[in-house]
């Protein structure tokens, strides 16, 4: 054949293209469990981040796997109703059987939630959002994740919800693409610890990510200066995965409610 013709440079850039490919097609499938056990470390990572904090003598260490199916109470679904279904495995025979979403997942769920708040309200149902419950030092910490929209790219993090449905007792965020030194300090120490001991208001105001917010607001933090956008994002995030939370979270508030008054009827009781 003629090396200098058309047909052969078409042969030749056809033969090596489909070489390539199968390479890298084989690359990819080989290395995907790899991957797909990086995410599921980082994931479990961030859900027992957001949960120690709920006390300061629990570390998170490096064998996030082997703590997580020794913390992790239950791992399930809710829908949009509040209503549990499914639940994940969490390890406690086997800790390569633990089961956690990771953040793809969290986007299809997004993407579901986008709808209802279009008006699709029928498909509340059809939610299936992530909760996590962790012991911390004999403290049932609800982990909820939430995903949104930053400046750049997506944004995403895990809130600790006390046993009252409410409270809150750590979080941790993350970013695709957000820029260093400004949106970026979402994911650092200095802005997430503002979430401790902060609460979930009622009705459609849950949460504030704002200038000055932290000055005497229960339902609120600082926003990160400079960041506007990015802190209004993560605010608006934050609202709207409460709200499709909130019918689950009304039930640890019952019954919390309701231990306390049991509580208060044996005192008064033994006092008799």
């Amino acid at each position: 054949m003629n090396t200098n013709s058309n047909v052969y440079t078409v042969i030749y850039s056809t033969i090596l293209v489909v070489i390539v490919a199968a390479v890298l097609a084989f690359a990819a499938s080989a290395l995907k469990p790899m991957q797909d056990e990086n995410i599921k470390k980082e994931t479990i990572s961030q859900v027992l981040s957001a949960a120690a904090q709920a006390d300061d003598s629990m570390s998170v260490g490096e064998d996030v796997m082997a703590m997580y199916a020794e913390q992790a109470v239950d791992a399930f679904y809710v829908n949009g109703k509040g209503v549990v279904g499914a639940h994940m495995n969490t390890g406690k025979e086997n800790i390569a059987d633990i089961k956690v979403e990771s953040t793809s997942y969290l986007k299809s769920q997004n993407d579901i939630i986008k709808k209802i708040e279009a008006g699709q309200t029928e498909l509340l149902e059809s939610l299936s959002l992530p909760v996590y419950v962790i012991n911390v030092n004999g403290q049932k910490v609800t982990v909820i994740p939430c995903y949104g929209a930053g400046l750049w790219g997506p944004i995403w993090g895990y809130i600790a919800v006390a046993e009252d449905g409410r409270t809150i007792d750590g979080a941790v965020f993350d970013h695709k693409s957000e820029t260093p030194g400004l949106g970026a300090k979402i994911a650092e120490k200095p802005f997430y610890s503002q979430f401790k001991g902060k609460v979930f208001g009622r009705g459609e105001r849950k949460f504030d990510v704002v200038k000055g917010g932290a000055n005497g607001d229960e339902s609120g933090v600082d926003a990160i200066s400079g960041a506007t956008i990015t802190s209004q994002s993560l605010g608006r995030t934050i609202n709207t995965w409460a709200k499709y939370y909130e019918p689950y979270l009304s039930t640890l508030a019952v019954a919390a409610e309701e231990a306390v008054a049991e509580e208060v009827a044996t005192e008064e009781t033994v006092e008799e």
